[in-house]
């Protein structure tokens, strides 16, 4: 199962006012695990960056300058892409971008999402945590990954948090450690669905069975429970329940 995370940056906020896409940002994941493969590009978006969308992730007019066009960069996008399940925040703002630059191109491309299925990860938090913060901050704290770098927003660098993030928000309890060392988050979920089979030629471990001293202690303990409880010691009305059988 071939996964792309997803993120893109933007000019502004409405493909109907003309703006367009300056960043995109994927990493993939094969069989719920990162592969190290990603795609990256900054891109000329021949017009103006909003002054308001440069406070959020710091691209500037200048930085875009000298960077291909969309047109340039499309078919090695697509390609990357190919018909992998897309995982997107708040999917259907940078469907729509992506669906927009491919309206420009000639010949078009197939809408995007007409090739590839659409995972909306704002729209699974909000039926996990209804009534709560599901923004991808929100989402980081909650489920203990590191956005510590996260200052402005990036394609790649929010692509990379998001895989985390939806790692763990859909493979249930990913981080236990039974001794040794603790895993980090990115590591427990890429190795959630692993089977650790125990060595053939182990070592027995050994039985140690309780004394008779220990065997009479452990009674006299759970009479002084019966009596301080009113009878209802459970561990006793299980041994019962087990001898009725």
């Amino acid at each position: 199962m071939r996964q792309i995370v997803l993120d893109t940056e933007t000019t502004g906020l409405e493909t109907s006012q003309g703006h367009r896409i300056i960043e995109i940002g994927c990493v993939e994941l094969f069989n719920r695990r990162l592969t190290g493969r990603h795609y990256h590009q900054y891109i000329n978006p021949e017009r103006e960056v909003d002054a308001g969308a440069f406070q959020v992730h710091g691209i500037s007019n200048e930085m875009l300058a000298d960077k291909p066009t969309f047109a340039q960069i499309a078919q090695e996008f697509i390609e990357f892409v190919g018909d992998a399940d897309l995982i997107i925040h708040n999917a259907a703002f940078d469907i729509g971008f992506i669906n927009a630059e491919f309206a420009r191109l000639s010949p078009r491309p197939s809408y995007i999402e007409t090739k590839c299925s659409v995972i909306d990860t704002l729209l699974l938090a909000r039926s996990k945590h209804p009534g709560q913060k599901n923004n991808l901050d929100a989402l980081c704290k909650r489920y203990g990954v590191d956005n510590s770098q996260r200052d402005l927003h990036g394609a790649l660098l929010d692509a990379e948090i998001l895989a985390d993030v939806y790692l763990l928000m859909t493979g249930g309890q990913t981080a236990l450690s039974l001794g040794g060392n603790q895993s980090t988050n990115k590591d427990a979920a890429n190795t959630a669905d692993e089977i650790r089979r125990l060595p053939a030629a182990r070592i027995p471990l050994p039985v140690i069975c309780a004394t008779v001293e220990e065997l009479v202690e452990h009674e006299q303990k759970l009479a002084a429970i019966a009596k301080s409880s009113g009878g209802n010691c459970i561990w006793l009305k299980e041994t019962e329940t087990a001898v009725a059988l």
